[in-house]
């Protein structure tokens, strides 16, 4: 029996970084899984593929996503990247462009995209910081994609929310940054 094109469930990308891999985390405890049952449980029949590597930055992230849109073929794609290049103090410039290519890339093919903000501590200069921040609302701008300004709201300033290394959501973190992300989320999402 051959299953009908409309019966067979979306799938949804979360194409990010350490934040999304689940980085010092159990299995199932990062945003992502529980994006995933909160999926199944508002009724929503997709597949999520969690294409996350730690470590990533948006020009690693530029080089591996053409594979990725071609392989799982995704109806929406979440792009988490950004914070390395940040972290590494890479050209803003540069991190814009490879976030314009990819969201280009995965409009091209057909995917609804949400873009998720970081921000840098104030310790990288305030021109920096700025041009750091407001690269992501520039991006999703110009690429007429959703926005999350900032993934770690309520999040990043919470000693007991922060793992030990001072840069990762810990555990009880996370369903706080699916609720960050879900409300942008939700709006690109179709039930059967």
């Amino acid at each position: 029996m051959v299953l009908s094109a409309a019966a067979a469930p979306r799938t949804l990308l979360v194409f990010g970084d350490s934040l999304s891999a689940g980085y010092g985390l159990a299995p199932g405890q990062g945003w992502v899984a529980l994006l995933e049952k909160r999926l199944r449980t508002q009724g929503y029949e997709y597949r999520v593929v969690n294409a996350s590597v730690s470590g990533e930055t948006t020009g690693g992230g530029l080089e591996r996503l053409p594979r990725a849109l071609q392989l799982h073929k995704p109806d929406v794609v979440v792009i988490e990247l950004g914070a390395n290049d940040g972290l590494r103090g890479l050209p803003v410039a540069s991190a814009r462009n490879n976030l314009l290519e990819m969201a280009a890339l995965a409009q091209d093919a057909g995917a609804q995209t949400l873009l998720l903000g970081m921000r840098m501590p104030p310790n990288y200069g305030p021109r920096y910081t700025a041009d750091f921040a407001r690269m992501f609302a520039e991006v999703a701008n110009r690429s007429h994609m959703a926005l999350v300004p900032f993934f770690l709201e309520g999040v990043a300033l919470k000693a007991n929310a922060i793992q030990a290394d001072g840069l990762h959501p810990n555990a009880s973190a996370q369903p706080a940054l699916l609720g960050v992300v879900w409300p942008h989320l939700e709006p690109l999402l179709k039930k059967h």
